[in-house]
């Protein structure tokens, strides 16, 4: 599956004004890093890939349409999938944006 074009404009517009940012096709999917630090994807799985801090993604998981990620079989802690679902209206788009972005800026950049 291809990544969402349409997700992935609309996450390119919240980061319009931001600057650091470059985007790279990642895992099958467009990802926006920050810093050389990658922050948030429009997935090739559908949805949302996000970054956050490591400490918050148990409480982050108790929301709707938002599942860990897995990879090769195991949770990456500190990564999160966010389903289409959860990403629907701007508003709630852009505080999944938000908060990759500024945990990003928090790592040293490389």
């Amino acid at each position: 599956m291809a990544y969402d074009e349409v997700l992935a404009e609309r996450i390119r517009e919240l980061l319009d004004a931001e600057s650091g940012v470059e985007e790279k096709r990642m895992f099958g999917g467009l990802a926006f890093l920050v810093n050389g630090n990658m922050s948030v994807a429009a997935s090739g799985q559908g949805g949302l890939m996000v970054r956050v801090p490591p400490d918050d993604t148990e409480s982050l998981l108790e929301g709707e349409h938002v599942r860990p990620m897995v990879m090769r079989g195991r949770e990456a802690r500190g990564w999160l999938r966010v389903d289409t679902e959860g990403v629907r209206t701007k508003r709630q788009l852009e505080a999944w944006v938000r908060r990759s972005v500024t945990y990003a800026r928090s790592l040293a950049p490389k």
